[in-house]
């Protein structure tokens, strides 16, 4: 048998952002009835009747009402498809509708995920080592995970409650350029990242898109859950405010449809130069790019998402509005569950945001969060969530721990506050 030495291996395989996921997998099997607040996944009341062949069929008379034969829309299915998408129409008038973004089928690419979308973009965008990615801190681990694997180097920017520090990113991009290098590029969740739970004002959002435009770097904004935003208080995304062509819109149907089907999008209207003063739009070079990754997105999973976005009047919100009432509920009962159970009664240096939507909330302790404190809480106390410590790029988050409401019903989440008052009391605040 041969045996591997780990030393001739790529070195990002032994980086702990790659395991997170499947650490928190590992210890949800040992303990299947505990309550767990750690998984970031739609709650199962939320995913569509099993018969998809009513979308995949709303889909095909689509492409037959748009000219298409019978025989070449069934074909469409079935075979490769093109690499940037074969709903890239549709896709582009529920942006339009929804959040008020202007783009064309031509500036769109359909990816495998939006975690796909991030490979790529950071794979086009960094094409020189003195380029570095900054991030807000905490991050979402699909990016920095990313940026790892392609030896992409990042610096950290604060995050708070209100959006990213600005200030700190007017830094960060002067400290790169005392040191030869350049920030490239900005990863950013406007509106309830993950695991943060921050949403950035429209003052902020403004400012941000001019720091940009001062400094000369690209935006990389996810969007994955600003259809949580409770109705009337929803604010327009980086890319509907983008007039300079500064932002990469990436998104995904995990949340507003199901994540079975794999399917997320990235708009880059950005224009590169060629030869004789010609330009094409970066989502084409992100289309070659994904030729040697996944070749395409399947088209038969593109189909049911085509299909559920024209049964909603190609409408991401009316997609998504029952969906981002149920997340809103969950938060809620949350936030004021651990209220009941802890205000007054918590050890001291505990305590928690309140996120205005997302799945996500975050729970400081005075005491460090390690692989050792959960498995008490898991084998003891039957409650299960996530360290903070693996989002963070700075070196900080190791007295956090990140709750997800979005997997469980009311009722598990008062249980599981419950049980996580009991573990907190007497293990924290001894």
């Amino acid at each position: 048998m041969v045996l591997l030495s780990p030393s001739r291996l790529h070195d990002c395989l032994q980086d702990p952002v790659l395991g997170s996921i499947g650490f928190l997998n590992e210890v949800m099997g040992r303990f299947p009835d505990a309550i767990s607040f750690a998984p970031g996944a739609p709650h199962p009341d939320t995913l569509p009747d099993p018969d998809l062949q009513h979308y995949t069929d709303r889909f095909l008379r689509h492409l037959t009402e748009r000219g298409a034969s019978t025989e070449q829309a069934r074909r469409m299915l079935f075979e490769y498809g093109p690499s940037s998408g074969v709903i890239n129409d549709i896709v582009c008038e529920a942006l339009r509708r929804d959040q008020g973004i202007e783009t064309s089928p031509q500036d769109l690419v359909v990816t495998v995920g939006a975690q796909e979308g991030m490979l790529l973009v950071l794979r086009a965008l960094f094409g020189s080592a003195s380029d570095v990615l900054a991030v807000a801190d905490p991050c979402f681990v699909g990016i920095t995970g990313a940026a790892r694997v392609l030896g992409v180097d990042v610096v950290p920017v604060a995050e708070a409650e209100r959006g990213i520090d600005l200030e700190g990113l007017e830094d960060a991009c002067r400290s790169a350029r005392r040191a030869g290098r350049a920030v490239r590029a900005l990863y950013v969740a406007p509106d309830f990242s993950n695991p943060g739970g921050g949403r950035m004002p429209l003052a902020c959002r403004h400012r941000l898109l001019e720091l940009a435009e001062r400094e000369d770097f690209i935006l990389l904004e996810d969007n994955a859950y600003g259809f949580t935003a409770a109705t009337g208080s929803e604010l327009p995304s980086l890319k509907a405010l983008d007039t300079a062509r500064r932002v990469v819109h990436i998104g995904t149907f995990a949340k507003v449809a199901f994540p079975g089907a794999r399917v997320g999008y990235v708009v880059a209207d950005q224009r590169v130069g060629l030869p004789g003063g010609a330009t094409r739009p970066l989502a084409a070079e992100l289309a070659t790019l994904k030729t040697m990754v996944t070749v395409n997105t399947s088209p038969l999973s593109q189909a049911v998402i085509g299909g559920m976005l024209l049964e909603h009047g190609s409408s991401l919100a009316r997609l998504g509005r029952e969906k981002a009432e149920l997340y809103q509920r969950n938060l809620s009962t949350l936030a004021h569950t651990l209220d009941r159970h802890l205000t007054g009664t918590a050890p001291e240096g505990v305590h928690w945001n309140r996120p205005e939507g997302g799945f996500f909330l975050r729970v400081h302790l005075p005491v460090r969060v390690d692989a050792a404190l959960l498995e008490v809480s898991a084998a003891e106390y039957g409650v299960l969530w996530t360290p903070m410590e693996q989002f963070y790029v700075g070196g900080a988050g190791d007295r956090q721990i990140r709750l997800s409401c979005s997997y469980l019903d009311p009722r598990e989440i008062e249980e599981g506050v419950r049980r996580l008052a009991a573990f907190l009391t007497k293990e924290i605040g001894t």
